[in-house]
């Protein structure tokens, strides 16, 4: 009896002792989602059993070890023993009801976060290698940042033009997989004013890690006047070509591989681009003039530059209208040109 008593002091001070310093050490970023909520208390519990888990192999084991190890001048034959039912039963039913339970607390969270609730706001989360584009289809703006207002609903339709990405914000706590070819859903609740970071959580390629975009959370009204000034933007730059490619390259990724600045990046530098001479992958020199662009723009691979491997740029841009090909060209341009 003594043992007993020694080794359920010993588990329950263990216990407390690693749930104490595991909640301690901030396993999670700070909570800004009301989704997180269920979320973070879901996850608080699974820190409690795994505590005691943890608590209660080391206990037995050690304890074990120190109080029932073979003394010096032992060199009989332990105890036989054939096997104890009640313990059997007990090691058996406990961790079935442990995981039956939290199964049960797993469906009523996820339930309770994915369910839609009266005026969401919808926004289209379009998923490329390797940028991120959303578009408010009520209004018909589109933007490479995610601008979301505080403690409304936010339903966001996720799909990808090339391979699985996966939206992950991590203060949010949830993330979804964006699939080509498909739409899926999710849920985000913003309760927290600031500007956090949108992750791709899925292995996707040579530039996956810098697969970044920035989330604002803000005020009401405050997300309501950048919609109206997104909206006035759009229609002047319907008049202006140059300005319309510069939102078209922004919102179709190109930037993600393409620098404004004359740095090298997964392709070549828009700066002074056009009108110059590049040597092709064959040998050969090429003008860069509108003719190549628009070749290079619909099929990546036909003509490519030396020194840049092929397969790299999605060929989904042959997609694109001829108009918004149109303003890429004025855009690219407008950047600057060797004569």
């Amino acid at each position: 009896m003594k043992h007993i008593v020694n080794v359920i002091l010993l588990i329950v001070a263990a216990t407390v002792t690693i749930a104490f310093w595991l909640n301690r050490i901030d396993l999670l970023p700070i909570q800004a989602s009301a989704e997180g909520v269920p979320i973070d208390w879901l996850f608080t519990r699974h820190i409690y059993v795994i505590a005691f888990l943890f608590a209660l192999i080391l206990v037995f084991m050690l304890y074990s070890v120190v109080v029932f190890r073979r003394k010096p001048d032992d060199t009989g034959d332990g105890e036989f023993m054939h096997g104890n039912t009640t313990l059997e039963i007990i090691w058996t039913v406990v961790p079935l009801v442990t995981v039956l339970y939290f199964s049960y607390l797993g469906a009523i969270t996820l339930a309770d976060i994915t369910s839609p609730v009266e005026n969401e706001l919808v926004v289209e989360v379009n998923s490329k290698k390797w940028s991120w584009s959303f578009t408010y289809p009520e209004t018909g703006v589109s933007s490479t940042d995610l601008n979301l207002p505080l403690n409304r609903t936010v339903l966001l339709k996720l799909t990808s033009i090339d391979v699985i990405h996966s939206f992950w914000v991590p203060e949010f706590r949830v993330k979804q997989d964006a699939v080509p070819g498909m739409v899926k859903v999710l849920r985000i609740t913003p309760t927290r004013l600031g500007t956090y970071k949108t992750r791709c959580a899925e292995l996707c390629g040579l530039s996956h890690a810098y697969m970044l975009g920035n989330v604002n959370v803000m005020e009401p009204a405050e997300f309501e006047q950048w919609l109206n000034q997104q909206q006035q933007e759009l229609t002047a730059a319907e008049t202006a070509p140059a300005e319309r490619g510069a939102k078209v390259a922004e919102l179709q990724g190109c930037l993600a591989c393409h620098s404004l600045d004359g740095s090298q990046l997964v392709g070549p530098s828009w700066q002074g681009i056009y009108g110059s001479e590049h040597t092709l992958a064959d040998g050969t020199t090429v003008k860069v003039d509108e003719a190549y662009l628009h070749q290079s723009i619909v099929d990546p691979n036909s003509q490519l530059v030396a020194g840049f491997p092929p397969n790299l740029m999605p060929a989904t841009y042959k997609a694109l209208s001829e108009e918004d090909i149109s303003a890429l060209l004025a855009f690219i341009k407008s950047l600057g040109s060797e004569k």
